[in-house]
């Protein structure tokens, strides 16, 4: 028997490896489905960015919108503490900085318009270090704000999941 040309073997990989992902349950990663249909958030600062991405996060499920009355949520996401922090991790015997701790923090609960908690008062932080030199401060700035956005979305997450784990109020 003649050996089977390459694009056919090719083929016919692509379809046995399809074939096996389809049988073991893969599928793209979806947003969670929230039990509750409206939400209000309160205490988060207007139009930054990461009110923007949980507010995107939210809606991106496709069972809640955010509303901006109290009258018309079913649950109230309160932001108690939103923090960034930046501190001296390591320093040279001559006292420059070669090393950050980042740090962001949110506390936050969940609540019911009538004052019920569904989510108690919860701390998410997160931190990562960032090395410096001063020669690259331009780029190290960068590399800030970089990871800056990185722990926000992963906070974001975080919240997506925990508000997902909630049963209808």
């Amino acid at each position: 028997m003649p050996p089977m040309p390459r694009r056919t073997t090719l083929k016919a990989a692509l379809a046995l490896s399809a074939l096996a992902l389809s049988g073991c349950g893969f599928q793209l990663r979806r947003p969670p489905k929230l039990s509750f249909s409206t939400v209000q958030l309160v205490g988060f600062p207007q139009r930054s960015p990461f009110t923007e991405q949980l507010r995107r996060s939210i809606e991106a499920s496709g069972t809640t919108r955010v509303v901006e009355s109290p009258a018309q949520a079913q649950v109230v996401l309160e932001a108690l503490e939103d923090v960034r922090d930046k501190s001296v991790a390591a320093q040279t015997a001559a006292g420059q900085v070669r090393e950050f701790t980042l740090r962001t923090r949110l506390r936050f609960r969940l609540r019911t318009p009538g004052g019920r908690l569904l989510i108690r008062d919860t701390e998410l932080l997160l931190s990562r270090d960032m090395s410096y030199n001063e020669t690259n401060a331009l780029a190290k700035e960068q590399e800030e704000a970089m990871l800056y956005r990185g722990m926000q979305s992963d906070i974001v997450d975080q919240v997506m999941r925990q508000l997902a784990a909630v049963p209808a109020p």
